[in-house]
């Protein structure tokens, strides 16, 4: 779990440089270029993998990370930048879900700290939604939603059934490849008709996302999602929303409400906890299950 709260936390600082220092520079074409800047800094530890996992990873890196990007991009054509923040909170129920769906079974606790999580995440995030807001964006967001939590669950799978599986980092660089790949062609587009020239702080910016918050961060995220339950899982990924809006309050002076966040946080600590009983249940009962006699 340490590695997904690792991963939140160096999240939580790309909101505000993003939308603080890389104004300006087309969203397809900036994703397209932490992908590739991600691809590069793996390609040198790429493990020797077969065909058909090889094709696996790319098309996992394509929906986590490529149609993801592009679906969250695209939804900032119908609605407000908060309002994109606030559908984003639906994700840990799809992880809730899928999880449960691939394993065959229902949890109704999974269940409930997803939702949990989403409501928490949504106090912290709630400003209000145009009557206005277009049907299509909210379905833009939510597509976005349920492409990485299907990314998360399917790259899980993947690893789970190779016989002898590669380190992760091992495996990150043909998930950054699939990724890459299916943003290549709108970042091109962008690339010919707007040209973007950064600054060199913005190209600072721009290598630091595509090293650190593309590249070590889904790095770790990955890696702990493996090592997680799927309830667990749900809850962690709403926690870059308190960490996110903290920083942003803190670090960028933007302007956000405490009361929302702090009970906000609450809620998903809560749902976190309620993730975490089932395990803490089970070892309970190893604990108190006497050892047979000989």
């Amino acid at each position: 779990m340490f590695l997904l709260v690792a991963a939140s936390l160096i999240w939580s600082f790309s909101f505000g440089l993003i939308g603080n220092l890389l104004a300006g520079l087309p969203p397809a074409w900036l994703a397209a270029i932490r992908l590739a800047i991600a691809a590069l800094l793996f390609l040198p530890f790429a493990a020797r993998v077969s065909l058909r996992n090889g094709l696996a990873l790319v098309a996992v890196g394509a929906l986590q990370f490529g149609l993801m990007s592009l679906t969250y991009m695209a939804s900032f054509r119908y609605l407000k930048s908060h309002e994109v923040a606030l559908f984003t909170v639906m994700t840990p129920v799809y992880v809730a879900v899928t999880s449960d769906i691939v394993a065959r079974r229902f949890c109704l606790t999974n269940l409930a700290a997803a939702l949990l999580a989403v409501v928490g995440a949504g106090v912290i995030l709630w400003r209000g939604v145009s009557s206005e807001a277009p049907l299509i964006g909210f379905l833009l967001v939510e597509a976005s939603n349920l492409c990485f939590a299907l990314g998360q669950i399917a790259y899980r799978e993947v690893m789970a059934r190779m016989p002898q599986p590669p380190p992760d980092h091992r495996v990150s660089f043909w998930l950054y490849l699939g990724g890459f790949a299916a943003l290549a062609p709108f970042g091109l587009r962008d690339a010919l008709t707007v040209a973007p020239v950064p600054t060199v702080s913005q190209a600072a910016v721009l290598l630091y996302l595509g090293v650190v918050v593309s590249g070590v961060s889904y790095l770790f995220w990955n890696r702990g999602a493996r090592r997680v339950p799927g309830g667990v899982l749900a809850v962690m990924n709403n926690l870059k929303i308190p960490l996110g809006v903290a920083v942003s309050l803190c670090l960028f002076k933007e302007s956000a409400g405490v009361p929302g966040l702090l009970a906000g946080s609450l809620l998903i600590a809560a749902a976190l906890v309620t993730a975490l009983r089932p395990r803490w249940a089970a070892r309970r009962t190893r604990r108190d299950t006497p050892a047979p006699r000989d």
